[in-house]
Parts: structure tokens; sequence; C-alpha cells
């Protein structure tokens, strides 16, 4: 099963421009859902002039059950925003919250 929890799931509906692994061991179970990647991927809509880059940064999820993309963030962020994204997500213990969201999002799909 594959999610993208996005009003406009064409968005992402390409190679994003970066992505950063956050958890890959493929060992970590929570709530019977077994969680084999954590990533969080930029995708650069547009530029600009005053503003700068229009950053779309999603979370992907992949589990034993399926996948879920959603949005973590979106804005004008500037160059880094990708990995200030990173920095803040796992030092505020925010990587359990962002896996217990796509746990609900695959749960609330597979019993529909």
């Amino acid at each position: 099963m594959k999610i993208i929890d996005l009003h406009n799931p064409e968005r992402v509906n390409r190679k994003p421009d970066q992505i950063e692994v956050l958890l890959s061991s493929g060992d970590f179970k929570d709530q019977g859902f077994l969680i084999k990647k954590v990533e969080l991927r930029l995708y650069k809509e547009k530029i600009d002039g005053k503003l700068g880059i229009f950053s779309l940064i999603t979370s992907f999820v992949e589990t034993d059950k399926g996948t879920v993309e959603m949005i973590y963030d979106e804005g004008f962020r500037g160059e880094d925003s990708l990995n200030r994204a990173v920095s803040f997500l796992v030092s505020n213990l925010g990587l359990s919250s962002l896996i217990l969201r796509s746990i609900i999002t695959l749960k609330e799909n597979i019993s529909k």
C-alpha cells in the first residue's frame, strides 16, 4: 500500500531534489508495524527573487505494510531548509511522533 497524504499528490510526482535518511535499520517495531526506513524529502517548487526557494519537505515512512509520504513543512525556508528540519526533528524527539502519525494514517487506510 502506497499512501501520499497531500492535497495535491502531483507535487511529489517526481524525484526529490534531496533526501535525508533518518532511520534505515529496518528492525524497529511500533504497534505491529515493522519500520524499515524514515526519510525527509525536499522538493524545490519555485524561486522568488526576494524570498528565495519555496521548499516542500515531506516525511516518508516505509513499513512492512506500506509506505506513507506526507507534508512535514513547506514555505520559503532558505537554502539549507532540509538539514535544518532534520536537526530540529532529531533534537526534539520528533522522529517518534512522525512515525506514529504515519502508522495512524496506514491503519486508517488499511481498515477501509
